[in-house]
């Protein structure tokens, strides 16, 4: 989970997943969102991958990428158990 939070640190990969919960998209369509180069993409989708928080699948010649519900769920319920141990101690 830590990779995730890593992850969520850096405003443009929080674009991207702003971008997918839309639609899932392929590279070229998230770039073009963005000034910066596609390898830039590239990498900023290889961290998100790594961490588990988007997922890839070949379609023809394209790769697209769509969120991965799995760590943000897990995220989540690690979030909400760490509020509710805080208002125990009030």
């Amino acid at each position: 989970m830590g990779d995730a939070f890593k992850a969520l640190s850096d405003p443009t990969r929080r674009k991207i997943l702003e971008l997918l919960q839309d639609k899932p998209l392929n590279a070229g369509e998230i770039a073009d969102y963005f000034q910066i180069t596609k390898p830039s993409i590239s990498h900023h989708l290889a961290i998100l991958k790594n961490s588990g928080l988007i997922m890839d699948e070949r379609q023809g010649q394209n790769i697209v990428y769509s969120i991965d519900m799995t760590v943000f769920q897990d995220m989540m319920k690690w979030f909400l158990n760490f509020v509710d141990k805080g208002d125990d101690s009030k």
